[in-house]
């Protein structure tokens, strides 16, 4: 990639939904991505050959701007769409600049969707965590993937949102016609300070991937 995300060097496990989209869906399948950011994941996949659908609301990271990074440092950050253009990935990624818990579900289903630790923040957190992952359910095929990584509980106040879960209580919120194929779990971690977190801080993270039985009776 010639551009970088302002998320680039953060966390992530998204080589393994990687590797489970190399196993059970097309290589040129749809995926949809719920709070797309800059890109970070979005290029990827669109330079992988997938088609993206990229569902974010906030200005800021679809169209860029001035953002003041650690050490003190004021910067123009690109967003999305001009990403996208560097790249020469634009016709592969649909946009939709909405809300993705006050937005009308696609109007038709993708093969896979993914979501990178979107659910914890607070702006998320009048609505219940169940209707987040039910509408991205709702995104999936029958036989396409389910992925997020998403925070766990560190201090004493994340105990008391239930946005900040675990794979076992995510399980717990898919029907029989999921297979859940892979959770996975870090301890507590020291993440280097980054943009929207000016010092290093503390995290713990987890993933889970599910796949929806590839049965008609489930559309």
């Amino acid at each position: 990639m010639q551009t970088e995300s302002l998320w680039e060097h953060t966390l992530t496990f998204f080589p393994q939904y990687l590797a489970a989209l190399k196993e059970h869906v097309s290589p040129d399948a749809t995926i949809a991505v719920v709070g797309a950011s800059d890109g970070k994941f979005v290029l990827p996949l669109a330079a992988a050959g997938y088609r993206v659908i990229a569902i974010e609301r906030d200005p800021f990271a679809l169209h860029g701007g001035q953002v003041h990074l650690p050490g003190d440092v004021n910067a123009h950050a690109l967003g999305l769409a001009d990403r996208l253009k560097l790249e020469e990935l634009y016709d592969r990624v649909q946009v939709i600049e909405e809300d993705f818990l006050n937005s009308d579900p696609l109007s038709a289903v993708c093969d896979a969707v993914w979501t990178s630790c979107s659910w914890h923040y607070s702006a998320n957190h009048h609505r219940p965590l169940a209707e987040f992952i039910a509408r991205m359910r709702l995104l999936v095929r029958p036989g396409g993937l389910f992925g997020a990584e998403f925070m766990m509980p560190v201090e004493a106040r994340h105990q008391l949102v239930e946005h900040y879960t675990s794979p076992e209580k995510l399980i717990r919120l898919f029907p029989t016609v999921w297979q859940v194929l892979l959770t996975l779990r870090t301890g507590e971690f020291t993440e280097r300070a980054h943009v929207g977190q000016l010092q290093d801080h503390t995290h713990r993270m987890g993933l889970m991937v599910a796949a929806l039985t590839p049965s008609p009776s489930n559309t």
